[in-house]
């Protein structure tokens, strides 16, 4: 099974460099988009192309138009889908959905960014406070399960081109740092870092200064699973040659 995590950064502006084209040329059984910057009403001919592929798909956009947003493209069919987490301001924003399955649930993620200034920083910490609670809760009535997205945090140094010009910088402080550490110690795998410990390799590189010809990046998309999964993980590739979106996909490939 593949499963591909994206952030496409829109919808629109990737299809209209070949995403479509490519997707198919992956052969990925499940697919989870970030920023999808779309109500599905306003994207009918993306609809019929996902459908042309194979794939049900389900959709969670941000109350805002052009903003946020996440979806699910899967070519087998979920028992159940769950729109959002149940976090009023979380879910106006579209930030999380997810699948349920014979034997595993996928989720979709999205979390906020604190780039932009104080504020948002203040909202993604109680993001993250929220999340830890919520999917400590979930894991107990869903042992297996995928959180596949773009959590806008790099783990460890060598996940950021330059630690320690970036020390200060949202994505890479210490409380962040602190938590994707914890959230892992309480029973998640990285699961890039589970096959590969190399330096060097990102999923998101600013539009400024060359930044992706040069691989100055940040690894921010991550697919992690819960410790029972482990066995069944088979590769992850980071695919920087996907060039649709500031972020690139990774693929997951498990039984």
């Amino acid at each position: 099974m593949k499963i591909i995590s994206y952030n496409v950064n829109g919808i629109r502006a990737a299809s209209t460099k070949n995403f479509f084209g490519w997707l198919q040329a992956t052969n990925a059984d499940m697919v989870c988009l970030q920023e999808v910057k779309a109500l599905p009403i306003q994207i009918p001919e993306i609809i019929a192309l996902v459908e042309q592929l194979g794939y049900h798909h389900y959709w969670f956009p941000a109350e805002k138009k052009g903003y946020s947003g996440v979806a699910i493209l899967t070519r087998i069919k979920p028992n159940h889908v769950e729109y959002g987490c149940g976090e009023e301001w979380i879910d106006r924003e579209g930030r999380i959905l997810r699948a349920d399955f014979d034997d595993f649930s996928l989720m979709s993620l999205y979390m906020p960014s604190g780039s932009s200034g104080d504020e948002r920083q203040v909202k993604k910490y109680e993001f993250m406070r929220f999340f830890d609670e919520y999917i400590g809760e979930l894991r107990k009535e869903i042992p297996n399960l995928i959180v596949s997205g773009d959590y806008n945090i790099c783990h460890t140094s060598i996940d950021i081109h330059n630690p320690k010009s970036n020390a200060n910088s949202s994505g890479f402080l210490p409380e962040e740092r602190e938590w994707m550490q914890l959230f892992l110690d309480n029973g998640f795998i990285d699961t890039f870092r589970h096959f590969n410990k190399d330096p060097h390799h990102y999923t998101w590189w600013s539009y400024r200064a060359g930044s992706r010809g040069k691989n100055l990046g940040w690894r921010i998309d991550y697919h992690l699973v819960t410790k029972p999964m482990e066995s069944r993980l088979k590769n992850v590739r980071i695919l920087p040659d996907a060039i649709h979106s500031d972020h690139c996909p990774v693929l997951l490939e498990m039984d």
